[in-house]
């Protein structure tokens, strides 16, 4: 089996609150992605609330993002519409990783395969892949780097070494 996750491509993410010049051009090559994508896919959807900005992540981060239902909350539209002809999952997250997506991982044998993109690479990328890892030692985890953004090109690149050389993720 294998598998596509596709963290947190939101619109806060692209082109609202947090969105970069980075993430916004990896969203047409997503969609072409998971077009030809053999296997099925899920989203993860960072999700916060009007407490955003009380919650320590709020107070390291004080920049309301991804709050439940409103626009920048969203997938992104021409990402859900790439999927609409796969099976398809969205994983709500209320922190960087997402357990239960791990945990339903579980299922899976070495012979499966784990995709990952989105954004940010040096935050919810490199942490769903440390959590997936962390319940699946013996599934094949492969990040695909050019469809990955993170906070800032340097931090993309440094998450994306320490994901192959210390959690023994391939890195495409």
């Amino acid at each position: 089996m294998k598998l596509l996750v596709v963290v947190d491509m939101q619109n806060d993410f692209i082109d609202g609150a947090l969105g970069t010049k980075e993430a916004q051009a990896i969203v047409k090559p997503i969609a072409e992605y998971i077009k030809n994508f053999d296997g099925d896919v899920v989203f993860t959807q960072d999700t916060h609330y009007s407490n955003y900005l009380s919650t320590q992540e709020g107070k390291n981060l004080p920049v309301e993002h991804c709050i439940f239902m409103t626009e920048g909350w969203f997938i992104k539209e021409e990402l859900k519409q790439a999927a609409t002809s796969l099976p398809i999952d969205v994983y709500s997250k209320d922190t960087f990783g997402c357990i239960d997506l791990a945990l339903d991982i579980q299922e899976f044998d070495r012979d499966d395969e784990i995709y990952l993109c989105g954004v940010c690479t040096d935050i919810c990328v490199i942490t769903n892949a440390m959590v997936i890892k962390t319940v699946n030692p013996e599934v094949k985890i492969t990040v695909l780097k050019d469809l990955c953004a993170g906070t800032c090109p340097e931090l993309h690149n440094d998450a994306l070494k320490l994901m192959k050389k210390s959690l023994q993720v391939n890195v495409i």
